[in-house]
């Protein structure tokens, strides 16, 4: 590829270049699939202001503004929500049952390691102008693509199951069960559609319903945390103190199991494009980054205080007793009312609300997800209602099926919960490695690429998050398999799961290059101290 001019260089910074063997040729059609259409987008003016400020210079950053701030924000909450869904919250419950509050400081770093993230995430959407989906479809061969395609969309229906199965729960418990669980199944459905109805007036209006479902989940958690009164001074000392015990490493693992969302990754490189921005402009790209960064973070410390809170009052009430192994998302209701008794307001159905709100938003949000991965994969061009419908179909009737095979017992239910756990911890890798990968890469990202520091820490967490949910897939895998024929089929399909792990780790030479360079260096530094000793003598 000949060099590019000056001016084209700006745009061959953010267009993603086309690998030669990226399988087949890009659709020649001059309509693109993209994540929003230019009208749908929110609109992020500049002022003269801010040219004047900048001196016109394109690549300088405009100075902070807290009407920016709120104009950027909204992205950065939906993606919170997967950190809030009901998988997430039957985890929190059962380390605050099981561990007490000696998991809290886990909680605060595995929300940390999830901030990294999706923060390179977003650096991935706003520097390319694409989303995770899209550029895996235009960098990886047929057959990778179509395979990372497949896992996505496994990994969606796994977590859409445990986020519907527990709204189906939050609506069983608040019509006092007079609702079974598939009647609740087939309602969140149905309202997932309503909500995704809003998007007609309005990417801002959808981010309103979401800000307010968050609100909801806040609220009923702290009215919670207020009436268990947990120890300030065990939740200080569990938060800032870092302790593990035997005891407690299957709910160690699980915390952080659940930190990474393989959907969530794809979805939040495609949020972020929803606001309009002057792409030509370096110092304006910049400016994208440091808004969606702080909003990210905001964001995922009120998802944090909401999961201190359910940690919390589940270890006030359950840690020590002989009911703390049992407790699960379908009982836990239940056991809240037994402990802590009516009230004003019961207890019981402030649970219930709070696990709605999460519900209900972590469906909607996966199907949003669904449509990008969808249509960044296959590069589908269809009307959203119909792409909404395809994606909510593929998760409602799985779920609809494990709703009426499960609703025998809590216990079958917190079986299904550990199966889906495993599906997800499977597929982390299948998102996080491209991710990490095409972050990396100069000819995508151009001067956004990251550098040798952040990339350090990010594989770091990387390997660190795919080593532990490792751990938790053993674990699972030597308790439940049994029998030769079975062993040798998983053996199978392990081998085949690590090569193509390793390929696409190997496909960019992420690592591979990185450690040729740091020891090319080390033994030139060796060499150069030797010669000088020869010197010398």
């Amino acid at each position: 590829m000949a060099p590019l001019e000056p001016e084209e260089e700006d745009r061959g910074l953010l267009s993603p270049v086309r690998s030669p063997d990226a399988g087949d040729e890009a659709d020649s059609s001059s309509e693109e699939e993209v994540a929003y259409q230019s009208e749908e987008k929110v609109r992020i003016s500049t002022s003269d202001k801010d040219d004047v400020e900048s001196g016109g210079d394109p690549s300088v950053t405009p100075p902070f503004s807290w009407r920016k701030l709120w104009l950027f924000t909204g992205p950065g909450f939906l993606m919170s929500i997967a950190f809030l869904d009901p998988g997430n919250l039957e985890g929190d419950l059962q380390a605050g049952a099981v561990a007490g509050y000696s998991l809290l400081w886990l909680l605060l770093w595995a929300t940390a390691m999830g901030l990294l993230v999706q923060l390179l995430s977003v650096r991935l959407g706003v520097a390319t102008g694409r989303h995770l989906a899209e550029l895996c479809r235009e960098e990886y061969p047929r057959w990778a693509r179509l395979f990372l395609w497949i896992m996505a969309e496994i990994a969606l229906i796994g977590a859409d199951i445990q986020e519907v199965i527990g709204s189906a729960i939050a609506i069983k418990i608040l019509s006092h069960g007079v609702l079974p669980l598939w009647a609740g199944v087939v309602i969140t459905a149905l309202d997932c559609f309503i909500f995704l109805f809003l998007e007609n007036y309005g990417v801002r209006k959808l981010e309103a319903v979401f800000a307010v479902l968050i609100a909801t989940m806040a609220l009923s958690f702290a009215w919670m945390f207020s009436d268990t009164k947990p120890s300030g001074k065990e939740l200080l000392i569990g938060v800032l103190v870092p302790q593990l015990g035997s005891r407690t490493i299957r709910q160690a693992v699980g915390i952080v199991g659940c930190v990474i969302m393989p959907h969530n990754v794809f979805l939040h490189s495609a949020l972020v494009q929803s606001r309009k921005i002057d792409t030509s402009k370096k110092g304006h790209i910049q400016e994208a980054l440091n808004y969606y960064s702080i909003e990210s973070a905001a964001a995922l410390l009120i998802s944090f205080m909401i999961n201190l809170f359910v940690t919390t009052v589940f270890a006030k009430g359950f840690y020590g007793t002989e009911v703390a192994y049992s407790i699960g998302l379908g009982n836990a209701g239940q056991y809240l009312q037994e402990k802590y008794g009516g009230g004003l307001f019961p207890i019981l159905y402030i649970w219930g609300i709070g696990l709605l709100a999460a519900g209900q938003s972590s469906t909607i949000t996966g199907t949003y997800a669904g449509q990008f991965i969808m249509g960044g994969f296959l590069h589908l061009r269809m009307k959203k209602w119909l792409r909404s419908l395809i994606t909510r179909s593929c998760a409602i009737i799985p779920t609809i099926i494990v709703a009426l095979v499960f609703n025998t017992s809590d216990s079958a239910l917190d079986v299904l919960n550990e199966w889906l756990n495993v599906l997800q911890s499977v597929q982390i890798p299948f998102a996080l490695i491209p991710l990490l990968c095409l972050v990396s890469k100069e000819d995508i990202m151009g001067i956004f690429r990251i550098g040798r520091t952040l990339k350090i820490v990010a594989w770091t967490v990387a390997l660190l998050v795919m080593v532990i949910n490792g751990y938790l897939l053993l674990d699972f895998f030597f308790s439940e398999i049994n029998g030769p024929w079975l062993g040798s089929i998983v053996a199978a399909v392990t081998i085949g799961y690590l090569a193509f792990v390793i390929y696409l780790i190997l496909r960019y030479g992420t690592l591979s290059s990185y450690f040729t360079q740091t020891y090319t260096k080390m033994f030139s530094n060796v060499g150069n101290c030797i010669e000088i000793e020869s010197c010398k003598i």
